[in-house]
């Protein structure tokens, strides 16, 4: 799939966007635009990660598994993000693995010259490792979050969360899937999805989410939503931007 005019000049990318014109110009000729479909697996745990991915409109999950293979999310990244932290960090491979929870495009690049760009310093390097520090205050954020509240606060957060990077309020889930990625039993989702359901705040069908009350869902959410969102933006969506005329 390649660029075209408008792709190049309007990223829609977050982190691509943000960045000055004279830094992304220099990324143009190494990016690719690819389709990324459900379930396909991006980086596996252990193995050198090779391209990094600025995605559009796909949603990719980040997971730790354990060895009698179950597995619970640790990440979700979209457009707002990069899938390919630890090439950036001096490492090349992590104990993690990423794959396509919901498909779409991304802006694929090698990981070498990413690397070689980021030691560069400068604009790229700082706002790189203030996303870097984004996520990690993410992941601080939702390990408390999933010690200390209970599963309907953890489901409101999620949902919420997809919905942020997804920047929609319809999105395919199953209950199977968002067991695993909470890393709860599914008969836990399906209470806490019916009480949300019976409130009037999601609609739940055939393998669909919709959310139908978001004022209702951020209420119902612990607050942990609230103090993600809100370092996100702080490091991120309320730094200047340059035109890209």
């Amino acid at each position: 799939m390649s660029l075209d005019k408008n792709a190049v000049e309007q990223p829609a990318n977050k982190l691509l966007a943000a960045l000055p014109v004279s830094d992304y110009e220099r990324l143009v000729p190494h990016l690719k635009l690819v389709s990324l479909a459900t379930h396909q697996v991006i980086y596996e745990a252990g193995e050198p990660i090779i391209h990094v991915y600025f995605l559009q409109d796909a949603v990719v999950s980040v997971v730790a598994s354990m060895e009698d293979g179950s597995m619970v999310e640790v990440g979700i990244v979209s457009k707002e993000g990069m899938v390919g932290i630890p090439v950036i960090l001096g490492g090349n491979t992590t104990i993690t693995k990423a794959f396509v929870q919901v498909s779409g495009a991304g802006m694929q690049i090698d990981a070498n010259v990413l690397r070689t760009e980021f030691n560069r310093g400068g604009a790229i390097q700082n706002l790189l490792l203030r996303y870097v520090q984004a996520v990690y205050s993410e992941l601080g954020q939702a390990a408390a979050c999933n010690r200390l509240h209970i599963l309907e606060e953890r489901l409101a957060r999620w949902l919420l969360t997809v919905s942020d990077r997804l920047e929609s309020e319809d999105f395919p889930l199953t209950q199977e899937f968002i067991s695993q990625m909470l890393g709860v039993r599914r008969s836990g989702v399906t209470v806490a999805a019916s009480t949300l359901s019976r409130a009037g705040i999601i609609r739940y069908q055939r393998g669909h989410i919709r959310i139908l009350n978001r004022e209702d869902l951020e209420a119902t959410s612990c607050e942990c939503y609230r103090v993600i969102q809100g370092e996100f933006a702080r490091l991120l969506e309320n730094q200047p931007r340059r035109d890209r005329r």
